[in-house]
């Protein structure tokens, strides 16, 4: 029996081991669960391990965005259901010091993209940087002039690789952001947007959506909550209560989906009593 004990050590100390070894995936998971602290130590340490994969510092420039939308609640539905939070100029308040560390990381990707640009991983990281800085330029700082132009070029970024690549389903969410996003602006817009090279169709939007909320990676929750938007301004609560659920489920530690669903019932329970 203590042989045994002692064969059996030096195979569980390697599992622990394999276990203790950080992963993007789990640096995603962490950060999906808004748990910020413990996902950029987890993007840090696999940075160590990987100085040359430009997806670690990408990752860890999603976490610093992914903190700045929770601290502004940028994260509810509530934000993108209501039109006029597009269209107000009021900017937000941003930390100065996560925009620092946000933009540090970014720049920090692009130099490892630069040594290897042909590289699918390398595309898909200018992919992710150009996506991100639109994120941020349009819903906390107000620019959508600079947002329109990085949302573009991370579109145009993604074809180019699902050209070489269809199966690389992370990148069909830039251009399903950028046709569903567009697709809501009021018609005059689209139109000045489409001559400036914009795609601007709905169908096409929500279609490539699914496809990485279906097939994709790192990205497919981010595309579930994208759809979960999407179904609540078209009313269908029962679409978005399903979204919304698989997230809780595969998320506990994220208060938001439970909330979302809470707030789906209240105004469910009332359009019932009436």
């Amino acid at each position: 029996m203590f042989q045994r004990a002692l064969f059996l050590l030096p195979i569980l100390a390697a599992a622990a081991a394999a276990q203790a070894v950080p992963t993007l995936d789990a640096g995603y998971r962490e950060m999906y669960n808004l748990e910020f602290a413990q996902a950029h130590q987890t993007f840090h340490e696999y940075q160590l391990l990987h100085p040359a994969d430009p997806l670690a510092p990408a990752s860890d420039a999603a976490a610093y965005l992914f903190s700045e939308f929770d601290r502004l609640h940028i994260l509810q539905s509530e934000f993108f259901t209501h039109d006029q939070h597009f269209m107000t100029d009021h900017k937000l308040t941003p930390d100065p010091v996560v925009k620092q560390k946000f933009e540090a990381a970014l720049q920090a990707s692009r130099n490892l993209v630069a040594r290897a640009p042909a590289d699918k991983n390398s595309q898909f990281s200018a992919i992710l940087c150009n996506g991100l800085e639109s994120d941020y330029a349009a819903l906390i700082d107000k620019h959508y002039g600079v947002s329109f132009q990085k949302m573009k070029a991370s579109r145009q970024m993604a074809e180019r690789l699902l050209a070489q690549d269809p199966t690389y389903y992370d990148a069909w969410l830039a251009v399903g952001v950028e046709n569903y996003m567009l697709s809501i602006k009021p018609a005059p817009v689209r139109w000045l947007m489409r001559l400036a090279g914009a795609e601007t169709d709905r169908t096409v939007g929500i279609e490539k959506l699914k496809l990485t909320a279906e097939k994709g990676h790192y990205l497919a929750p981010f595309a579930k909550l994208l759809l979960a938007v999407a179904a609540l301004r078209d009313h269908n609560t029962a679409r978005a209560r399903d979204l919304l659920a698989w997230l809780e489920r595969h998320y506990p530690r994220n208060p938001l989906y439970p909330q979302e669903l809470a707030r789906i019932d209240r105004v469910g329970a009332r359009g019932a009593s009436q």
